[in-house]
């Protein structure tokens, strides 16, 4: 069997969300199947990294798809010329789109629909092409792959689609995030925070991750608890940041607010395997992974409530409502507050953890694919 996968979110050094979903799943998915040949469409050179196993073969068609007309191009005229061209049996596309442009049966990943519930946080030329063509993909895709219950129901919901067509195959934790000792927390906080303890944001700078109501919270924390705690955000300056950059720069403790930028895996495991807790407020997510990172470095969460991560991290965080600043900050000073329910949501994290890995991610996701199979 020939299977082609939609690679051209496998960016070196650059891997988030849909690239990290690419290159756990496929670098087991490859190995464990070398009876089937896989083809990875790039739409730019790529690295040697991602050649996982003998059995892939690589093609670079561009151009870079980054917009939507060049989308529409892309899936739809030079993809099907691929597909045509090695005889592909199956076409799997981990990023929400699929192509209109070929009879080649599909395996469609679609991770969320918070285009949908959340418009002003998307470009708007992103936004009417989302809203014009996800549901002709859905449609198209023979099978579709999603990472949560809640998104399974949401797209059941939305779009009447039949929930046999869909699998839930949930999403990983890389095993680089760990527990870490007091010395090497020591170092971590006094290369951030001056030594200081701090709440770890884990995430792209975007307003649909809410961090202009984190730092309200944030606010109230420290008005009413005295404390030096710090917040630090880490990830890349996303859409619309700019914003967000400037409402910080006349936030009243911005001294005690320390951006990371993007950082490695590595790297974002030690920050927030060092941190006092996690906050996560997301507006809407389909799954939360930075959840599960936290969980996996023994670090407590606050997240959002009515949401995903409420799903995955069942009674092992606390929830708050993403749109009360003040219920995050009650949150906040709670855990600040309760050593003995700190603890608690550490061993509950430890248990609740357990349940996810890529391994079982990738089982599920092949499971997937050969329901497309001929």
């Amino acid at each position: 069997m020939v299977i082609a996968v939609n690679t051209r979110f496998l960016l070196v050094d650059y891997l988030e969300g849909y690239g990290n979903f690419i290159y756990e799943t496929f670098r087991r998915i490859t190995e464990q199947h070398p009876e089937h040949e896989f083809i990875f469409i790039f739409d730019r050179p790529y690295d040697k990294r991602f050649l996982f196993s003998n059995n892939i073969k690589t093609v670079v068609t561009g151009p870079a798809a980054r917009h939507p007309l060049l989308w529409k191009l892309w899936y739809d005229i030079k993809v099907p010329v691929i597909l045509k061209r090695y005889k592909v049996d199956v076409f799997v596309s981990c990023d929400g789109f699929c192509s209109l442009g070929t009879k080649v049966p599909q395996c469609l990943v679609v991770h969320d629909l918070a285009f949908l519930h959340y418009p002003s946080a998307i470009k708007k030329s992103h936004l009417l092409f989302y809203k014009r063509y996800t549901p002709k993909f859905l449609g198209k895709a023979i099978s579709i792959a999603t990472v949560s219950e809640f998104s399974k129901k949401d797209i059941i919901a939305q779009y009447g689609t039949d929930a046999k067509k869909i699998n839930v195959v949930y999403n990983g934790v890389k095993e680089i995030f760990n527990p870490i000792n007091n010395d090497a927390k020591a170092t971590i906080k006094n290369k951030y925070t001056d030594g200081k303890e701090y709440f770890i944001y884990a995430g792209s700078i975007h307003p649909r991750k809410n961090l202009i109501t984190l730092l309200k919270a944030f606010s109230v924390f420290k008005k009413r608890q005295q404390t030096n705690m710090k917040l630090v955000l880490a990830g890349r300056l996303a859409w619309q940041y700019e914003s967000f950059e400037k409402d910080l720069k006349s936030y009243k403790y911005r001294n005690d607010v320390v951006l990371t930028g993007y950082v490695e895996d590595a790297v974002l495991a030690d920050i927030i395997g060092a941190a006092y807790a996690l906050v996560y407020p997301s507006l809407f997510e389909g799954f939360g992974v930075p959840v599960l990172e936290a969980m996996r470095c023994d670090v407590p969460v606050i997240t959002s409530a009515d949401s995903a991560m409420q799903e995955i991290a069942k009674d092992a965080a606390l929830y708050a409502d993403a749109n009360s600043h003040t219920d995050i900050a009650n949150k906040m000073m709670l855990l600040y507050k309760d050593e003995n329910l700190r603890k608690e949501l550490i061993l509950k994290g430890r248990q609740i953890v357990k349940q996810y890995s890529w391994d079982k991610t990738a089982t599920l996701l092949w499971q997937s694919i050969v329901k497309v199979m001929p």
